[in-house]
């Protein structure tokens, strides 16, 4: 343990205002608490949310805004509190920093649903202290060790950043609807999310089928663990598959025709949104009545449940599928996201910002 600090002068890359390009910046983290872990950030995966937050697709945004909530990292001081981690311990940072710990989804672990915390996202927010939130894109960050979690040392940091966000986006809804061995799921979008929903989903024993617009990812989709790839630009697709699935998880962030997907499932079958369109939708109710079916949403997991999930892609051998990049790669990874040219993850190699 070392004598807590103020971190300063923090290379980080920023958006300086909605829509503008990131740029190289310098950033201050506070101040080594009682219960904090100071980690050195060595990889940050690149989220398409980063993208929606930074060019306030959401909604108004803080800026500037350091973006990035998949973080991987060692420790390299603790707070004289801390009893979790210690000095050179390989660690990660999803989506929060923090929440209120007192409402009932805290109290259930179920940290991402806080009813208080809007406080505890990892950028885009204002913390407890009244300073901005400042995400990964960055070499150094500040955490209170109850919302950092352990990266097993069967994974690599680099493959392990985007589970932070991408892999309990997706293990936390395929849990929860009991996907597993004679369970029929489609993953809805094969990127960056939807490639972590076809290998957790074939890791927990399901059959898995690809809903892609195209085939030009299906050889990928095979390898990758899916059992069936589809073309939805095709209308054969929606005949040929009408009422086979149990579980239906969309990744997509554009806006879809629900009412044809709902057809899909089986009769009290669920399709759950982990995308986010920035346009609203429309829903014709009979699709969901019709057949006792199921439209929800997830997001993300508690701190908890993140640990258990990157317990078990350890345990089953696997991370992300990634393109590392530099920090002067990163208004150019922004764009290739949008053109879904990306196999699957773009990770920055933090040491170059």
């Amino acid at each position: 343990m070392t004598t807590p600090s103020a971190v300063s002068a923090v290379p980080a890359y920023a958006a300086p205002a909605p829509k503008a390009p990131l740029e190289r910046t310098v950033i201050e983290r506070r101040q080594v608490g009682e219960f904090d872990v100071l980690i050195d950030i060595k990889f940050a995966g690149i989220c398409h949310s980063d993208i929606h937050q930074a060019r306030e697709g959401w909604g108004e945004a803080i800026f500037p805004m350091v973006p990035g909530h998949e973080i991987a990292g060692v420790v390299s001081e603790v707070g004289s509190g801390v009893t979790k981690y210690q000095v050179g311990d390989r660690v990660g940072v999803g989506c929060l920093v923090d929440s209120c710990r007192e409402c009932e989804n805290c109290k259930a672990g179920q940290e991402q649903y806080c009813l208080n915390g809007s406080f505890g996202p990892t950028y885009n927010a204002i913390g407890r202290d009244g300073t901005p939130n400042y995400g990964g894109y960055s070499q150094k960050i500040v955490v209170d060790e109850n919302y950092v979690v352990r990266i097993p040392d069967g994974l690599s940091l680099d493959v392990a950043a985007p589970l932070l966000c991408a892999g309990i986006t997706l293990y936390s809804p395929l849990k929860r609807w009991n996907a597993g061995p004679g369970k029929k799921v489609a993953i809805l979008g094969l990127g960056g999310l939807g490639h972590m929903g076809v290998k957790i989903a074939h890791a927990l024993g399901a059959e898995v089928t690809v809903l892609s617009q195209s085939l030009r990812k299906k050889d990928d989709g095979l390898k990758l663990g899916a059992d069936h790839y589809y073309a939805t630009s095709d209308p054969k697709t929606f005949e040929e598959l009408r009422g086979t699935f149990d579980l239906i998880v969309s990744t997509v962030s554009a806006p879809l025709d629900f009412n044809a997907y709902l057809t899909l499932l089986k009769t009290e079958g669920a399709l759950v949104n982990v995308g986010a369109p920035e346009e609203p939708i429309s829903l014709n109710l009979f699709s969901v009545i019709g057949g006792g079916k199921t439209l929800a949403g997830s997001m993300i997991g508690g701190i908890g449940e993140t640990q258990e999930m990157l317990d078990f892609c350890a345990g089953h051998g696997f991370g992300a599928e990634i393109e590392m990049i530099r920090g002067d790669q990163i208004n150019e990874a922004y764009e290739r996201v949008l053109a879904s040219d990306v196999r699957y993850r773009f990770v920055i190699d933090t040491a170059t910002i």
